[in-house]
C-alpha cells in the first residue's frame, strides 16, 4: 500500500519521462540522473511529456511501490525547475499539483520545525 505523508521528501524531476518505464527504467533515472539514494523512502514524482500522466516511485519495506494518475482533462502544472534534474517539493505543493491548483503566487508562514 502506498503511504506518503508529509513527513515524506519529495523530488520532481525536470525532464518528461517516458510512461513505459516501469520499476527499473524509474529507478534507473533516480540513481543515474537525480543520483539520490533509491531505497532511501522519499517520493520520486516523474511526468510525460504532454504532462497529462505523473508517477510516483517510493521504495517502502521490502519492495518499491508505483502510482499512477492519468488526466482524462487538462494538464498537471509543475513549478517550472531551472538548471536542475530535480527539485525538492513540500507535501502540500504535491497535493496542489495533483488537484490542479495553481498557485501563482504565495508566501509559507513561519513554523517551528523540530
Amino acid at each position: 500500500m502506498l503511504s506518503i505523508s508529509s513527513n515524506d521528501r519529495f523530488h520532481l524531476y525536470s525532464e518528461a519521462t517516458d510512461m513505459r518505464k516501469s520499476f527499473d527504467g524509474l529507478s534507473g533515472l533516480v540513481q543515474n540522473k537525480i543520483d539520490a539514494n533509491i531505497t532511501s523512502g522519499d517520493v520520486f514524482i516523474f511526468l510525460n511529456k504532454r504532462r497529462t500522466m505523473m508517477k510516483l516511485l517510493k521504495w517502502e519495506r521490502g519492495g518499491f511501490v508505483l502510482f499512477v494518475k492519468r488526466l482524462e482533462r487538462g494538464t498537471f502544472r509543475p513549478p517550472e525547475i531551472k538548471d536542475l534534474t530535480s527539485m525538492h517539493l513540500e507535501y502540500t505543493d504535491l497535493v496542489l499539483l495533483i488537484e490542479g491548483v495553481l498557485v501563482k503566487e504565495y508566501k509559507r508562514q513561519k513554523r517551528y520545525v523540530i
